[in-house]
C-alpha cells in the first residue's frame, strides 16, 4: 500500500470510531487527493477545532472555493457541529475526515463526481 492508501485506511477508521459510520471509501479518496501533499505534512493534515483564524480558513477555501457555497453564517455553524461531534477533546482532527463530513453536511458530494 501507498502512503495515501494508508492514510485513507486511518481516516475511514477515524470515521468509525469517532462519528460511528462506514466511509464512503470513493468519497473519501476523492477529498483526500483534493487536500494533495497537505496530508503529509503534520501541521496542514490537522485541523484545530478552537482555532476561530482555521476555522474561517476552512469555511472561506474549502466551503467557498471548492464547493462553491455563498458566503453565509450557516457554513460557520455546519463547520462548528462536524468539530463538535468530532469531539472537542480529540486534538487529531483530520483535515480529510473534516473536509469528508462538511460536503456531507452540506450535501456537495456530487462536487467530487467531476
Amino acid at each position: 500500500m501507498s502512503q495515501r492508501d494508508d492514510l485513507i485506511a486511518k481516516y475511514a477508521a477515524d470515521l468509525k470510531d469517532k462519528f460511528g459510520e462506514t466511509a464512503d471509501m470513493d468519497l473519501l479518496t476523492k477529498v483526500t487527493i483534493g487536500l494533495g501533499p497537505s496530508i503529509y505534512n503534520k501541521d496542514s493534515s490537522k485541523v484545530s477545532g478552537s482555532d476561530e483564524k482555521e476555522l474561517e480558513t476552512v469555511k472561506k477555501n474549502f466551503l467557498m472555493k471548492k464547493l462553491g457555497m455563498s458566503d453565509d453564517p450557516k457554513l460557520m455553524e455546519g463547520i462548528k457541529a462536524v468539530m463538535d461531534k468530532y469531539g472537542s477533546s480529540n486534538k487529531n482532527k483530520h483535515r480529510a475526515v473534516v473536509y469528508y463530513k462538511l460536503a456531507q453536511h452540506f450535501k456537495k458530494e456530487s462536487v467530487y463526481d467531476k
